[in-house]
């Protein structure tokens, strides 16, 4: 497969974008680059031994205890174990059942797992208790979007977006909802928010996703700017997933093609932590059910293939 398109690029493109900082002149890419997938660290690994030793003891107060659940449950889900950090979260809230954080990472597992419905009221119970939880918002609406819920997602995303209109993760979803109703109204907006905003490193994942940087230029970006290995392994992570929006937005079966390649790509560097890697397997599902519907067996896969 092509994985970008090997066209000259106009000396003053990334001028206009506002991206030039961002970029330092590299070799042309063959491939797409890589790092090596993230592995748990001696510092998780320690304190997950360590907080499964204290949660024996039978001294333990019931805040302490919970309090425990929680932080062991947050060290399983950041090394992939995700069962295992559920039963912790779940053991945690029996115990302290008013944990609005709680809710939320219960609301973002039954996403990962399409179980809408107890997603739904995971998010709506964090938002009880902590109206202003501006993580279990955005998560609600990318729960109703990934549940086919378009209107409702869309008037949650709107609200989340209006009370921080300079986040440039919130113009990206609120863009990505918004093109299932009108998606050249929705690009033209992105467009605007983009000229008008301070191009941290969100922004040139928006200019990704508009198709206004090429991929060469964002993976120079993107080895230029991150020098430390895990940064770039979170730096490639959103990058593959907001490029396979771009092309499944596009809706040919190359570009779905593409799509599919780039979201395993943004799955493999092993960011448990990140929406980009956890929907990225909703994304993938969401695409071969597409192509089930049209195609017969096994096609998507010769084409994810070549």
């Amino acid at each position: 497969m092509k994985w970008f398109q090997a066209a000259i690029l106009s000396m003053t493109l990334l001028g206009n974008l506002g991206c030039s900082s961002l970029i330092d002149r590299q070799p042309d890419w063959v491939l797409p680059p890589m790092v090596e997938a993230l592995q748990p660290t001696l510092q998780q690994e320690v304190q997950i031994a360590r907080l499964s030793q204290l949660l024996q003891r039978n001294d333990l107060p019931n805040e302490t205890r919970a309090k425990m659940y929680f932080e062991r449950g947050s060290y399983y889900d950041s090394v992939g174990l995700r069962n295992l950090a559920r039963l912790d979260y779940e053991q945690s809230l029996a115990i302290v059942p008013a944990q609005a954080d709680l809710f939320n990472l219960l609301g973002v597992y039954f996403t990962e797992n399409r179980n809408f419905d107890a997603a739904y009221d995971a998010f709506d119970s964090a938002l009880e208790l902590a109206p202003e939880n501006a993580y279990a918002a955005r998560n609600r609406a990318i729960a109703l979007y990934y549940g086919d819920r378009f209107e409702l997602a869309l008037e949650d995303m709107q609200k989340h977006y209006d009370q921080d209109p300079s986040d440039p993760f919130r113009a990206l979803w609120l863009y990505i909802v918004k093109s299932e109703f009108s998606p050249d109204v929705a690009k033209q907006e992105l467009e605007q928010r983009y000229k008008n905003s301070d191009r941290q490193w969100g922004w040139f994942l928006v200019a990704i996703m508009l198709d206004e940087v090429s991929e060469k230029d964002a993976f120079n970006a993107i080895y230029s700017t991150s020098k430390d290995r895990r940064v770039r392994a979170q730096r490639l992570t959103e990058a593959y997933f907001y490029l396979g929006k771009r092309y499944q937005a596009k809706g040919t079966e190359r570009d779905l093609a593409k799509a599919v390649s780039f979201y395993k790509l943004a799955i493999s560097f092993n960011v448990f932590d990140y929406v980009e890697h956890r929907y990225a397997f909703l994304e993938l599902q969401g695409i071969y059910e597409q192509i089930q519907k049209r195609e017969p067996s096994g096609s998507m896969d010769k084409q994810a293939s070549r």
